[in-house]
């Protein structure tokens, strides 16, 4: 091994421990109050105000959301009715599972597979696929899915999206209880 490849290495090990060293991970809010439980704060009437940012950060797309959501036990529906500035609209049903004490699982038309959640403290971290129409065409986006309480009424989420490993946008949004 030549000194430039063992050099080239080490510069490649370090940049990753560091980059792992700085990123969020949901252990991270352990403890933190109130608690975050799903069938709790998506149960009854809400409404969101968001907004979908291109790579570059332009805010391409503002939305006003109603939702509602219903728990039977360990299974939920959350019916989500999406009204675009644009004047477009659309419907999204989620059905989770409580799939543990702190673990969901969503699935609705247009995700790929299932969604996977964890919590913890007050905080959701969903990772899953969402399939999008671009030009008439379905895209999949991979998506990075933080959900913060604030408090028992309201909640901040902020979604990053990749496509091929590489962030193309990123939605925020506020869902307060009606």
């Amino acid at each position: 091994m030549t000194a430039a490849t063992w050099f080239k290495g080490l510069l490649i090990g370090l940049a990753s421990v560091v980059l792992v060293g700085c990123s969020t991970q949901i252990e991270d809010y352990q403890g933190e109050q109130p608690e975050l439980k799903l069938e709790e704060f998506f149960n009854g009437e809400l409404v969101a105000y968001g907004m979908v940012q291109d790579y570059s950060g332009k805010v391409i797309q503002r939305f006003k959301a109603d939702l509602q959501g219903s728990w039977d036990g360990n299974n939920g529906v959350l019916d989500e009715q999406f009204y675009y500035a644009d004047g477009t609209t659309q419907e999204r049903i989620w059905r989770i599972t409580k799939t543990g004490e702190n673990t969901y699982e969503g699935r609705a038309d247009d995700v790929a597979d299932v969604a996977v959640g964890t919590t913890a403290g007050n905080v959701l971290n969903w990772s899953y696929t969402l399939i999008i129409q671009r030009d008439g065409e379905p895209f999949e986006v991979k998506l990075d899915d933080w959900l913060y309480l604030v408090d028992e009424s309201n909640m901040i989420n902020r979604t990053k999206m990749y496509k091929f490993g590489i962030e193309v946008g990123e939605i925020t949004l506020y869902i307060g209880k009606k």
